[in-house]
């Protein structure tokens, strides 16, 4: 089923539809999201279903704690990411393209976009029964050379992974203040998640169950709801909800160096040859952070920068002076930078 929505409210010239599919490949996730997802997808201005133009296509994925209706709220002055594209579209400042936007909620606030015993086959839902389904419904380019994959904080680590796992999904990437380079930014939420697991004695239903509840929750809480999510993508220990190990002592909150490895192995700024190797084929990298950044994604993004050129790859990269949150205004430079490098 596909309906045409928002468009007017938007004030867009393009069109929005909302999608709903039903996933395959997240039934096996064990924490209770649901099977059948909401799908965004932007149409740019002169769309025609019948048409014989085909279309280059952006996949977005939102960051930890959003969802699609999130990613497209909207303000007296602000303005989401399909907005600021369908007026860049209009005056011809960016080429027009078909956009879909992720929505990858969970009961946690986020999967990474990583497949596991805990959340299911996120990955294999994004890059191959999302993608299959655009490229069946609408006029998009069924071919890499002609998609890229776009993503914010979590989003644009999942990006990287997706991009990663999937090479021959995708031709282009861009990571706008996207988790890397773990060995700095992860252990700076560690003693936050550690204090508030503590006051629940580990019981992780409740601490779930109780930040459910609350009307106003924590810094403490939001860090330990992200490393309990984190924990699923990274390190479950088996399919019953919640079984998952951390990379630090729940009690002293010391550093359990075996499980810390498990993580950095899906670390961008750690990648293994096999996995470098994988990205070669891109035609771009094109990662972007704020100078500011509260969670040090900042000093992540030159370190993958560096090293991703090492490798010899593609790269562009990019600051700002902000921080990490209202960054929505970053899309239209990375779609702009994938949409040069992407088969129109």
């Amino acid at each position: 089923m596909s309906f045409r929505i928002w468009s007017e409210l938007l004030g867009l010239r393009g069109t929005l539809d909302i999608c709903t599919l039903r996933s395959e490949a997240l039934a096996s996730g064990v924490l209770g999201d649901p099977v059948e997802r909401l799908v965004g997808v932007y149409l740019p201005p002169g769309y025609d279903p019948q048409a014989s133009r085909r279309y280059a296509t952006i996949y977005c994925l939102h960051g930890h704690g959003s969802n699609l209706a999130k990613a497209l709220s909207t303000g007296p002055w602000e303005r989401n990411l399909v907005q600021q594209a369908d007026s860049a579209m209009v005056d011809g400042s960016l080429h027009p393209a078909i956009l879909v936007l992720v929505d990858g909620a969970t009961r946690l606030g986020g999967s990474q976009y990583v497949d596991s015993i805990q959340n299911g086959n996120v990955a294999q839902h994004v890059a191959e029964e999302i993608v299959d389904e655009i490229d069946r419904r609408y006029r998009s380019i069924s071919r890499a050379s002609a998609r890229a994959i776009v993503g914010k904080s979590s989003g644009g680590f999942g990006a990287f992974h997706l991009a990663a796992q999937f090479p021959k999904r995708f031709s282009a990437l861009a990571s706008i203040a996207g988790d890397s380079y773990f060995r700095l930014t992860m252990p700076m939420l560690f003693p936050a998640a550690q204090r508030s697991f503590e006051r629940h004695d580990g019981d992780l239903a409740a601490f779930l169950e109780e930040f459910e509840r609350e009307p106003l929750r924590s810094d403490e809480n939001y860090a330990a709801l992200f490393i309990l999510a984190c924990a699923a993508a990274y390190s479950p220990r088996s399919n019953k909800a919640l079984d998952v190990a951390f990379p630090f002592d729940l009690r002293s909150g010391e550093i359990d160096e075996e499980i810390f490895a498990r993580w950095l192995a899906f670390d961008p700024a750690e990648y293994d040859a096999d996995k470098r190797t994988a990205l070669a084929g891109l035609s771009l990298c094109y990662l972007d952070a704020g100078r500011r950044d509260e969670y040090g994604l900042d000093i992540a993004a030159r370190i993958l920068a560096r090293r991703l050129s090492l490798s010899g790859l593609r790269v562009r990269s990019e600051e700002f002076p902000g921080g990490h949150r209202n960054t929505s205004g970053r899309y239209i430079g990375a779609f702009t930078a994938l949409l040069e490098v992407l088969d129109r």
